[in-house]
C-alpha cells in the first residue's frame, strides 16, 4: 500500500491501524482491515471504493457514528475516539440531505446554531454570510421543500458549514443528482473547500468525482487501502490491478520477465517485443507479471515493423470527442486504443484490418495482482 503518512502538512485526521468487525463467528463481517490513513489541514481528501469497501464505514467512525473494534482516531493529534458525535468538531452531508422540509432556507441553516445556543446576532450574521457563500441569497425565506435538489444540497453544505468544523465529511452528497448538475456541484465543492480552508473528506464511488475535485485519492477495497496519492499519481501509476482496473479503462496483458534492475525490469511481451517498465515501490519481479496500459496512450499504425504489438480491428465505436479501437491480440486478448478527435471524424483503419501499436514506453505499468 502506498501510504499517506510520511507526506508533509500537518494532519486533520489520523486514522491509526483501524479494524471495524460486525458481528461474529460465521456471521463476522470485517468491513476495516488496519486502515491507517493520514489526512492534512485544508485538504479535500476522496475516499473512493465499490459498494461494501468499507469507506462509509471509516466516514461514520470518524463523525463517531460507529465505533472501532481496534484502533485509534484523532482529530490534530489528539485522540477522540471517546467523543460522541456532538462533541466533535466535525459535520456530517448525508446523501438525503436531512433538512427540516417545514423551515426555510435561513431557518435551516441556522438550526445548528440555535443548538449550540450561539447569540441571535451571531446566528443572523452567519447565516448570511453561508447564504452568500453557496449563492442562495434570493432563496432565503424559501422553504426547503420548494427548493431544488441541486439547491437543497446547497443548503445542507451551508447548514453544515455555519458552525466552522475543522472537518467537513461528505457521504455521497452528489448521488441524487443528474448527471448536469452532479458536474456543476463538483466545481461547487471544490470553490467552498478552497475559500473555506476546511478538510473536506469525501465519500464516493463514483472515479470521475474523485479524480475532478480531490488534492488526493485514497481507493479502498475490502476493508483495506490498496493506494493513496494524487489523482494524476492513481490514474497513471496505479500499484494495484483493482486500482488501476477501477479507475479509468486499462488494457491488461500478461508478459514475461527477463530480468530486473533495481527499480526496472526488462519485460518480453506476447508480440516477442522487448520493453523496459518501472517496478512499483517495494515490488519484486519474476516470471510472469500483469502489466497495464491506457487505451489513450497508445498510436495505431500500419508499420508491424516498430509495433510492440500487433492485432486485428474488431470494433470501431464513435464517442463523439474520441474513437475507440477494439482489436484482438496474437493470444485472442482484447485490446483498446483512444484516439482523439479532431474535425471531421473519418476512422483511421477499416474493421478486419491488421494493425501495429505503439506504445509509450512510460506508459507500461507493472501491476500487483
Amino acid at each position: 500500500m502506498t501510504s499517506g503518512s510520511s507526506q508533509s502538512g500537518n494532519a486533520a485526521i489520523e486514522v491509526q491501524n483501524i479494524v471495524k468487525i460486525f458481528g461474529s463467528g460465521e456471521m463476522e463481517v470485517r468491513a476495516l482491515d488496519d486502515v491507517s490513513i493520514r489526512i492534512r489541514e485544508n485538504e479535500f481528501f476522496t475516499l473512493l471504493g465499490p459498494s461494501g469497501c468499507g469507506k462509509t464505514t471509516l466516514l461514520r467512525m470518524i463523525a463517531g457514528f460507529e465505533h472501532p473494534t481496534g484502533g485509534n482516531v484523532l482529530l490534530g493529534g489528539d485522540h477522540i475516539g471517546h467523543l460522541p458525535p456532538n462533541q466533535r468538531p466535525v459535520n456530517t452531508v448525508f446523501q438525503n440531505y436531512a433538512l427540516f422540509p417545514h423551515m426555510t432556507v435561513a431557518e435551516n441553516i441556522g438550526f445548528g446554531l440555535e443548538m449550540l445556543g450561539k447569540p441571535r446576532d451571531e446566528i443572523n450574521s452567519t447565516v448570511d454570510d453561508m447564504l452568500r457563500l453557496v449563492k442562495m441569497e434570493e432563496l432565503t425565506a424559501r422553504r426547503t421543500d420548494q427548493i431544488s435538489g441541486g439547491q437543497q444540497q446547497r443548503v445542507a453544505l451551508a447548514r453544515a458549514l455555519a458552525p466552522h468544523p475543522k472537518v467537513l465529511l461528505l457521504d455521497e452528497p452528489l448521488s441524487a443528482l443528474d448527471y448536469k448538475l452532479r458536474k456543476e456541484m463538483q466545481i461547487e465543492l471544490k470553490r467552498l473547500q478552497h475559500e473555506t480552508g476546511i478538510t473536506f473528506i469525501f465519500v464516493t464511488h463514483d472515479q470521475e468525482e474523485a479524480l475532478t475535485m480531490s488534492d488526493r485519492v485514497a481507493v479502498m477495497n475490502q476493508g483495506k487501502v490498496l493506494q493513496i496519492g494524487p489523482p494524476q499519481e492513481i490514474y497513471n501509476h496505479p500499484s494495484d490491478r483493482f486500482v488501476s482496473d477501477f479507475i479509468g479503462d486499462t488494457n491488461f496483458l500478461t508478459a514475461d520477465v527477463l530480468a530486473t534492475n533495481g527499480g526496472e525490469v526488462k519485460l518480453k511481451l506476447v508480440s516477442g517485443a522487448e520493453v523496459s517498465a518501472k517496478l512499483p515501490e517495494g515490488m519484486s519481479a519474476a516470471g510472469r507479471v500483469t502489466i497495464a496500459v491506457r487505451p489513450e496512450r497508445v498510436a495505431l499504425s500500419t508499420n508491424m515493423d516498430t509495433a510492440l504489438l500487433r492485432g486485428e480491428l474488431e470494433n470501431i465505436v464513435y464517442f463523439g470527442t474520441d474513437t475507440h479501437y477494439h482489436l484482438i491480440l496474437s493470444d485472442g486478448d482484447s485490446f483498446t486504443a483512444r484516439v482523439q478527435n479532431t474535425g471531421n471524424f473519418q476512422a483511421q483503419f477499416e474493421i478486419g484490418a491488421q494493425v501495429g501499436i505503439a506504445i509509450e514506453p512510460e506508459a507500461i505499468q507493472v501491476l500487483r495482482d
